[in-house]
């Protein structure tokens, strides 16, 4: 038999020792990975279809790059906007004080024993005829733009347009009879009825002018007079051939 001093030395040394546990070894995460695809680059075509003056389809033409491939600055294009929505306001509303109505500045009444409340002049604004009291007075709303901005605002919005696929380019129209019905034939030709559109002449053309004019949602503009807004509230741009080269030399002559 084993002694009892025996058995307690031996649980001592048992318990003197810690037992050390092995970390386990991590396991290897496999990752896979995705094969890399080249990254393509789609070169911007500039190549609109071309119709003629009754709206079919003749073929293809090639929008200039220097007006409708520019660089496109929204912050610009929405403060052209908001400098040509101001120059639109009047501020005219205007309306007279007290001091300005034609009336007599006499006391109305005696002040004291007539049991009413006490006043002075009739042009006070409490009567019927008097002056108005913190009115409107005329006010000038305009804000200026330099030049440089309109002409960068100008192109943005034109190539904003070329790049959404709402540039419609029409040849023939300058010889076509000036009657609505047939701009309007033209326009369905296009899938353009009922839609918004604006019709860009190169310049004053009376045939296309009285021809356009009074169909409804659609107007026209000659090139040298365009404006960010109009483009932009156009849902597509109309451009007559002639007007391409006409853009092209007005603003190469304006970047000079």
């Amino acid at each position: 038999m084993v002694e009892k001093k025996t058995v307690k030395k031996i649980v001592k040394k048992a318990a003197a020792k810690p037992v050390v546990k092995k970390a386990a070894k991590p396991i290897a995460k496999v990752v896979v990975k995705a094969p890399v695809k080249p990254v393509v680059k789609v070169a911007a075509t500039l190549s609109v279809v071309l119709y003629d003056a009754t709206g079919k389809e003749t073929g293809t033409v090639k929008l200039p790059e220097a007006v409708f491939g520019a660089k496109i600055n929204k912050p610009l294009m929405a403060q052209a906007v908001r400098v040509y929505l101001a120059n639109q306001r009047m501020g005219a509303a205007v309306t007279k004080t007290r001091s300005e109505v034609t009336l007599t500045t006499a006391k109305w009444y005696r002040q004291k024993g007539t049991g009413r409340a006490r006043h002075g002049a009739q042009s006070a604004p409490i009567f019927v005829g008097g002056g108005t009291a913190h009115g409107p007075k005329a006010k000038d709303y305009s804000l200026q733009l330099s030049s440089q901005m309109k002409r960068a605002a100008t192109l943005s919005s034109l190539s904003a347009m070329a790049k959404e696929g709402n540039v419609k380019v029409v040849a023939g129209l300058s010889s076509v009879e000036p009657k609505t019905k047939l701009a309007a034939k033209a326009l369905i030709g296009m899938g353009l009825s009922g839609k918004k559109a604006l019709v860009i002449m190169p310049e004053h053309m009376d045939i296309v002018f009285r021809a356009y004019r009074n169909i409804d949602r659609v107007k026209v503009a000659r090139a040298s007079l365009l404006t960010t807004y109009d483009i932009l509230n156009a849902g597509t741009l109309v451009v007559m051939q002639e007007t391409l080269a006409a853009l092209e030399k007005q603003f190469k002559k304006e970047s000079k």
